[in-house]
């Protein structure tokens, strides 16, 4: 079996982060756990990072974000798992602090011990538009791949629905409907098969 050797989280890039759960168990046990995993990501990642799509499963999950520069960074927002704060912003270890978290709150509510993710999470850079482009669908699809849902706009666990829709939202709506032309075709597009053999070096299930 290859050993996955994780990159570095640089600051001004794009990634794809993913991870599941311990040896493919769970990590949302019921309707609260994926409330609180989006709350926690909000005060432990969105200071650090722009994001763009994610998709929470029973068993995995999937973010496209950007890793912000050292000056875009809310720092009066930020969270860490450790007493003291750290001198410089870290981005893999600001994640490890919020899995830590669900972690231990999963831990404590379900009498249950011991790791509830893979380590190390992980995560691919990506370098090109039509990568980008790609993955927004691929994530959104997610749960018709693992047949949750027929159909993407089914599914309520993912960012396809803040898209479409014109509620407030920290998620970078505009930018991604950009990418599509506008939002009929974004909507058209996520309702075609698409093919997404170009991308399978970033897909890892």
């Amino acid at each position: 079996m290859k050993t996955y050797k994780p990159i570095p989280l640089e600051k001004g890039k794009y990634y794809h982060i993913y991870n599941r759960g311990n040896n493919g168990i769970d990590i949302f046990y019921d309707k609260e756990s994926y409330f609180y995993f989006l709350k926690l990501y909000n005060k432990y990642i969105s200071p650090i990072a722009d994001t763009f799509a994610w998709c929470l499963l029973k068993n995995h999950f999937h973010f496209l974000i950007y890793i912000r520069l050292e000056e875009e960074i809310g720092f009066e927002k930020l969270k860490y798992s450790t007493i003291t704060k750290p001198k410089e912003i870290n981005p893999s270890k600001q994640f490890g602090h919020f899995f830590n978290a669900y972690t231990q709150s999963i831990n404590k509510k379900f009498s249950r011990t011991g790791n509830l993710f893979e380590k190390p999470f992980q995560r691919r850079e990506i370098e090109s538009e039509t990568y980008f482009q790609n993955l927004i669908y691929y994530i959104h699809n997610n749960p018709v791949t693992h047949g949750f849902v027929d159909k993407i706009k089914d599914y309520p666990w993912n960012s396809y629905h803040t898209i479409i829709s014109d509620k407030p939202t920290k998620l970078k709506r505009q930018i991604v409907i950009e990418y599509y032309g506008d939002l009929e075709n974004f909507i058209f597009y996520h309702n075609q098969n698409c093919n997404l053999e170009n991308i399978t070096d970033l897909i890892i299930e």
